[in-house]
């Protein structure tokens, strides 16, 4: 069974930095593109970042420049990296394969971008 568990969430000052975690069980890690999204209150889940299985990677326009994807194979993690945040970015995320499973959510971890 695939377990997708996302870490590293929190409270955290506009223009401050957090790096999210996502560690993978029950798949094969290495042959999946991963990808970030979030979700923020009342709105649609959105994609905010994927990274290949090469390790190209892809940003949403809204956080290019601040928000950087990794990923180690070895440790079947995928990471989220974000910087300068915004209260924009105040939202649930969310890691899953890209495309996107429906049976693979997690339960995503918060972010609050909050003074």
């Amino acid at each position: 069974q695939v377990q997708l568990v996302e870490s590293g969430g929190g409270l955290v000052q506009p223009g401050g930095s957090l790096r999210l975690s996502c560690a993978a069980s029950g798949m094969i890690f290495s042959i999946y593109a991963m990808g970030w999204y979030r979700q923020a209150p009342g709105k649609q889940r959105e994609l905010v970042a994927y990274i290949s299985r090469g390790g190209s990677t892809n940003y949403a326009d809204s956080v290019k420049g601040r928000f950087t994807i990794s990923r180690d194979n070895a440790k079947d993690t995928v990471y989220l990296q974000m910087n300068s945040l915004k209260p924009e970015d105040t939202a649930v995320y969310y890691c899953n394969t890209f495309p996107s499973l429906d049976t693979y959510w997690g339960q995503g971890t918060q972010v609050t971008v909050s003074s």
